[in-house]
């Protein structure tokens, strides 16, 4: 495989991507120029009819997603790696792949980057290992989360596992003391399990606020990600990582929109606007 990068990370070389509207392709032509996106992802369904919960994409959706990121040269790095290297070192198109949860169809999603030379980041609910999960059901898919054995074989094929709590509690709304359980219990059981140091986290629900924060920065994590719109870096802290939340709504055309605006409301009315200055630019 052909490798390239304008920012020295590797990505694999171009593959045929299906074709977008013209306009997209023209808003896209911009992306990357203020700095990296990181994406949200969930869970991957067969492609069998459209999934009822909005944060599970199809698998056709996932690899066109790929191969369109493959043909437009985006390096892919790790959410560690993205915060372990000056940002100036992210010159050219990057985007970070995330997965919250753990849902064991992650598994399909994760040949699917390996097929690609890529890699994403997982954030796992420590206390649902193996397990169906023990949180609130809101639609979410059935079955069970990853196990250890799947998430070291993850990691050994390049993947980054980070935490996303023991529970998948709020942590705006628990007390100091469960506060640092669900962080320090989860850090701890996942680097047993994977035998290293576990730096990424992910706020549950994307609740957060300086108290969440700090406890994570003293938790010995050195990077969390939050689900604020907006380009992965804006805050200038490793710990309020924005990024973008990918929907089994999305074309592939708004998928593009969505990186190079770096924001949801990517509606062709809500982008009337932003052409027309566009426009008047050129």
């Amino acid at each position: 495989m052909d490798w390239h990068s304008e920012s020295g990370m590797p990505v694999p070389a171009a593959r045929p991507v299906s074709m977008i509207d013209p306009l997209s392709t023209w808003l896209h032509r911009d992306a990357g120029q203020h700095g990296p996106v990181m994406l949200m992802y969930h869970a991957v369904a067969s492609d069998a009819g459209s999934p009822a919960w909005p944060w599970t994409v199809t698998m056709q959706q996932f690899r066109n997603q790929l191969d369109f990121l493959a043909a437009e040269g985006y390096a892919i790095p790790t959410m560690g790696e993205l915060v372990s290297c000056p940002a100036k070192t992210w010159t050219g198109r990057t985007a970070v792949i995330t997965f919250d949860d753990g849902y064991v169809d992650n598994l399909a999603a994760c040949e699917e980057l390996q097929k690609r030379g890529m890699r994403a980041s997982w954030f796992i609910v420590t206390g649902s290992i193996g397990q169906p999960p023990k949180w609130p059901a809101d639609g979410r898919p059935g079955g069970r989360l990853l196990n250890a054995t799947e998430l070291r074989d993850m990691q050994a094929n390049g993947m980054e596992i980070g935490s996303h709590t023991a529970t998948h509690v709020r942590l705006t709304e628990v007390d100091e003391t469960r506060l640092l359980h669900e962080l320090a219990d989860s850090k701890a059981m996942l680097e047993d399990v994977l035998g290293n140091t576990v730096g990424s986290f992910a706020y549950p629900y994307g609740a957060w606020d300086e108290r969440c924060a700090e406890a994570v920065r003293q938790s010995g994590y050195t990077a969390a990600c939050t689900t604020r719109t907006g380009w992965a870096l804006r805050d200038n802290t490793p710990y309020l990582l924005r990024r973008l939340t990918v929907f089994n709504t999305d074309t592939l055309g708004s998928f593009a929109r969505k990186l190079c605006l770096g924001r949801h409301d990517v509606r062709w009315r809500d982008l009337a606007g932003h052409a027309i200055r566009r426009l008047n630019k050129a």
